[in-house]
């Protein structure tokens, strides 16, 4: 059922006053390919502009809180935890991010996960696009998430 949708059709932020509130827990993963120069620099820390994965790291904490921001129907919720983790993945010359979001509430953070990740990998092309404007941001998925009515869900 399409709980986005009122009984004529339009459109409306789902009423969670009702639910219970558990813990809930999004991981989400994407990642970016660029080529073997610009690859090994970002590894090195030697990107002009700076510290690549600390600032695409505190892009992306910012993105989780700002999703009710950006996409209509979320919910504004308070994050109890946000956390971007790096992997060079040499055999792609891609850098993997995955982002753990956490809340205690009644609504999941899938949503935010996901920005979270898109933002921490768009924050890598606009640092890097000096050097490789061909960079590929690709596989922005839902990993797992815990908590709520729905349970566990594993993306495998």
């Amino acid at each position: 059922m399409l709980t986005h949708f009122d009984k004529d059709g339009k459109a409306i932020m789902v009423d969670v006053t009702e639910k219970k509130e558990t813990k809930r827990v999004a991981v989400t993963s994407g990642k970016i390919t660029m080529n073997l120069e610009t690859y090994n620099r970002v590894k090195e820390g030697t990107i002009e502009k700076g510290d690549v994965l600390g600032v695409a790291r505190v892009a992306g904490i910012m993105a989780a809180k700002k999703t009710s921001d950006l996409i209509p129907m979320c919910h504004p919720l308070f994050l109890t935890g946000v956390e971007v983790e790096f992997n060079f993945l040499d055999g792609e010359l891609a850098i993997e991010a995955r982002v753990t979001v956490k809340t205690f509430g009644k609504t999941g953070v899938e949503m935010e996960a996901l920005t979270a990740v898109s933002t921490t990998l768009l924050t890598i092309y606009d640092m890097c696009k000096a050097m490789d404007k061909s960079m590929i941001i690709s596989d922005i998925k839902l990993c797992k998430k815990t908590g709520g009515k729905s349970g566990e869900f594993i993306n495998e």
